[in-house]
């Protein structure tokens, strides 16, 4: 066995950071076993230094991250600061004063990924990324690894614990979403500021990375289509239940019909109950994949938090260390089939439509003519009567008109939708959600 250690420079030391410095102290002897030769943390660069952290001697800390990194003993370099800059430099320099890198950065990885793994290439060095999706699930490695000889078609998942949350108490309470928000911001699955979580940024991130592992084409966090979950209301869910659905915030990644171009989404979706992800509760997560010779797997587990997230830093840390002995490098990018991202529009799926409209004989005639003419096929409508709906300036009282289509574009639809406000008898449009997951 090897005697010199292999030394571990340590971006930001936060919740993950903390977690991760501990396990290396505690499970030494065990990492030293699983990797060959024992791991060191050689420093750990912070933003605050006073700060007491322990189990972690004083001496390695430093407000100097970039002249760790830059250090020529660093062997490996861990980076869970987050976001773009100063991230995107100190792996830069990590990699090109030979360093390898393990990062938990979704955000940069979604946006610079093709760079930074041309650089780790340049330089014969690993980067290395499973906690930036879904924390301690082991998914990447999966795609990237186990499944390199299959076709992936499509990958379905649950990848925000945050909005899993709120979902989850707004179907199984009947809570509003401002309640189910609360609940979450108090028990600490929302920060002060939700935004990332509730308009699926952080959701986005990571379906860019997994639509580029999956299809082996290079998908940015641009090219993600994105809705938030803040306009899912309780007559949403009470929709849902009637179709024998729940609503869920889904990351989508699809390989078209002709193989020849990919979509990556994220949007509230109902989904049948019967299906694994709607089983899915609290702020866990779950990832769906079908491929064509595996079949359907999936992968379910906690995707957020200290110890999730450092337990997947952690099983990269061993994977770069072993490489680092072999003189060898893992897997990098594989961009090699090029497809193109198709816009949201050419996606195909099915929808479910309310609308407020005049209750009065005809309306379903307009409304049905509308969908006819955009090439929208019905396949349920159900209408009822509201006895307190205020009368309309043509003296007809309000009725609920929920309309659930076959299989269509969603060019079609938005048409169908932008036609149907146009008709005099639509009060308004409630909500549009499309349904996934049959």
């Amino acid at each position: 066995m090897r005697t010199r250690p292999l030394k571990v420079a340590l971006l930001g030391c936060g919740n993950v950071g903390s977690e991760v410095a501990r396990i290396m102290t505690t499970q030494a002897d065990d990492l030293t076993a699983r990797i060959g030769a024992p791991v060191e943390l050689a420093g750990v660069a912070v933003r605050r230094p006073a700060l007491v952290r322990e189990g972690i001697d004083p001496a390695l800390i430093t407000t100097d991250a970039t002249a760790l990194v830059k250090r020529g003993d660093i062997d490996v370099v861990i980076e869970v600061i987050g976001g773009i800059e100063p991230a995107r430099s100190l792996i830069t320099a990590a990699l090109e004063h030979g360093a390898s890198v393990v990062s938990a950065n979704k955000a940069l990885i979604a946006q610079d990924g093709a760079a930074l793994h041309a650089a780790a290439e340049q330089q014969g060095r690993d980067l290395y990324y499973e906690a930036a999706v879904a924390g301690a699930i082991p998914l990447i490695r999966p795609l990237r690894e186990s499944m390199a000889g299959d076709v992936v078609n499509r990958v379905l998942g649950i990848v925000n614990g945050t909005t899993n949350f709120i979902l989850d108490k707004m179907d199984t309470t009947g809570a509003g979403y401002q309640e189910a928000l609360d609940e979450a911001t108090a028990l600490g699955y929302a920060e002060a500021d939700p935004t990332a979580d509730i308009e699926g940024f952080d959701a986005a991130a990571k379906a860019a990375i997994l639509a580029g592992i999956a299809f082996h084409t290079r998908v940015r966090l641009d090219d993600v289509y994105r809705e938030g979950m803040t306009e899912v209301t309780a007559a949403d869910f009470a929709s849902a239940r009637e179709m024998g659905c729940t609503i869920k915030l889904l990351a989508i990644c699809e390989r078209a019909a002709d193989g020849e171009s990919v979509t990556a989404r994220v949007h509230p979706a109902m989904i049948p109950r019967s299906h694994p992800l709607a089983s899915v509760r609290e702020a866990y997560n779950a990832v769906f994949v079908e491929s064509e010779a595996a079949g359907q797997l999936m992968f379910y587990g906690r995707g957020a938090g200290g110890s999730p997230t450092a337990s997947a830093v952690l099983g990269d840390l061993v994977a770069v260390c072993r490489n680092r002995l072999g003189e060898a490098t893992g897997p990098g990018e594989s961009a090699y089939s090029r497809l193109p991202v198709s816009p949201m529009g050419d996606v195909v799926t099915r929808y479910h439509i309310s609308l407020d409209v005049a209750d009065k004989p005809g309306v379903l005639a307009q409304v049905a003519t509308v969908f006819a003419e955009h090439d929208v096929s019905i396949d349920t409508v159900r209408q009822q009567s509201r006895p307190d709906g205020a009368a309309g300036a043509d003296g007809a009282s309000d009725a609920s008109l929920v309309v659930v289509t076959h299989r269509a574009s969603d060019a079609a639809l938005t048409g169908t939708v932008a036609a149907l406000r146009d008709l005099d008898t639509v009060r308004g449009v409630a909500s549009m959600m499309r349904v996934e997951g049959e």
